[in-house]
Order: C-alpha cells, then sequence, then structure tokens
C-alpha cells in the first residue's frame, strides 16, 4: 500500500470515527435533556402535592409484565400473613 492511500483510508476512518463521537454526544445532550424534563415533571407534581417516591414506584411497575407483577405480589402477601403483618 502506498502513503497516498494510506493516509486516505485514515482521513475516511478518522472521519467516521468523528461522526460515531459526534452522534453519541448529541444523544448524550438529548438524554440530559430529557432527564431535566423529568425532573421538572417531578417537581411540579411534588407542587401539587404528589408524593413523587410512590410515583416513581408506579412508573417502575407500570413497565414490568404483569404476570411478573402478579406473582412477586402473591408472594409478598403470603410472607407478610406469615410474619402477621
Amino acid at each position: 500500500m502506498n502513503d497516498q492511500t494510506s493516509d486516505s483510508t485514515y482521513r475516511v476512518t478518522a472521519d467516521e470515527l468523528r461522526q460515531f463521537i459526534e452522534r453519541y454526544e448529541r444523544l448524550e445532550a438529548e438524554k440530559k435533556d430529557i432527564a431535566d424534563a423529568q425532573k421538572e415533571v417531578m417537581a411540579e407534581a411534588k407542587g401539587r402535592g404528589y408524593d413523587t417516591k410512590v410515583m416513581r414506584k408506579v412508573v417502575a411497575l407500570r413497565k414490568r409484565d404483569a404476570q411478573d407483577l402478579a406473582e412477586e405480589e402473591a408472594v409478598l402477601e403470603m410472607y407478610k400473613e406469615a410474619l402477621g403483618m
């Protein structure tokens, strides 16, 4: 391979790498914007008297599979019953 081919290949690879890095950085910035917006929503809810800790649990529960959740709740109830709770 001659030096000219090597240099042009390097430039193409460097340009492609730069594009990947810049795309990733844009996504990082978008992720931060979304996280900030989520904080604002929770702050607004808290200001209206909602318990944001419980709200976060509800969000986590809504992400889970209904069958898995039902099984976990059944086991939880069984354990609580065994402990007299």
